[in-house]
């Protein structure tokens, strides 16, 4: 009988990103390491919990959901949440970022200072600096701040950031624009007392995402279906997206999927480069062991 994994997703540790499993094992994604598995399971896809619970009814969720939540978890997981700002007492100091992921696409966004760059690293950012540290209001309000004066989204769709990290701008270019947007953020009344501004230093991914050379996708995965398989060799990892080469092509996968499924080893011939989920077809910018026995599925 074939051994079985549950993915509980893609965590970025001192190492770079790494693949979790329900049991604690982890597997290490780096440039160039095959990914291949198949999707087993009952017909269906079924939900993570919340807080580190389990879904007290095994609730099936869409193939397509990101969070792999039924509606009860996903209302009890935002109960807890400071990205939904539902919670106003958290005493732990927060920072205040600008985060780049191409030209004309900065966000700003708040994290715990005791994360550090851990939440830039989950969503994909290519470029961050700071801007400021205090509590978490105060952090809200200069948010808030940012978002009207500067016109700067707080959130940025992955669909975005996917299309143009194959023809990104050189490094001077990426930190430039976050400069002038760090002097000017600065510069704004209504700065929040209680938050001390950080002075101008970028920090940049673009070499730990193993951005280059990264050749445009040809397509997204959009949903892992019971029967189906992905296999092909890492190009790049950015956010929650793996960049493979595929026997159709370059495709992202955005790993996020991969929760909530039963997972397994694929055999046969070709398996190892096989694709046979639904794949959306992009339309991306151009820019310039032995083998034989598998004890995991990466």
């Amino acid at each position: 009988m074939a051994r079985v994994w549950r993915c509980t997703g893609l965590r970025w540790g001192a190492d770079g990103p790494l693949l979790q499993w329900a049991g604690g094992r982890a597997s290490p994604l780096s440039r160039g390491k095959p990914v291949a598995f198949g999707v087993v399971g009952e017909g269906r896809r079924t939900c993570v919990g919340a807080r580190g619970n389990p879904c007290p009814v095994r609730a099936g969720v869409p193939g397509r959901s990101t969070g792999a939540r039924c509606e009860e978890c996903a209302r009890l997981d935002r109960a807890h949440s400071v990205a939904a700002d539902t919670i106003a007492d958290d005493p732990r100091p927060y920072h205040v970022y600008l985060a780049w992921f191409g030209p004309g696409m900065v966000k700003v966004g708040i994290t715990a200072v005791e994360r550090g760059s851990a939440r830039l690293l989950e969503q994909g950012a290519v470029s961050f600096g700071w801007l400021g540290r205090g509590p978490l209001m105060a952090a809200r309000r200069a948010e808030e701040v940012l978002r009207t004066a500067l016109k700067v989204p707080d959130r940025i769709p992955y669909a975005e950031k996917r299309l143009v990290r194959a023809c990104l701008p050189v490094e001077e270019e990426r930190v430039g624009e976050l400069a002038v947007l760090h002097g000017r953020a600065l510069g704004l009344a209504g700065w929040p007392e209680s938050l001390e501004p950080v002075p101008f230093r970028a920090v940049d991914h673009f070499e730990v995402f193993g951005l280059d050379g990264l050749p445009a996708a040809d397509g997204v995965v959009s949903e892992l279906v019971v029967g189906g398989a992905v296999g092909g060799q890492v190009l790049a990892v950015a956010g929650p997206d793996v960049h493979l080469v595929t026997g159709r092509g370059v495709v992202v996968l955005d790993t996020r999927l991969m929760t909530g499924w039963e997972l397994t080893a694929p055999v046969g011939e070709g398996a190892r480069d096989a694709l046979t989920v639904p794949v959306r077809e992009v339309k991306s910018p151009r820019g310039a062991g032995d083998g034989s026995v598998q004890d995991g599925l990466f």
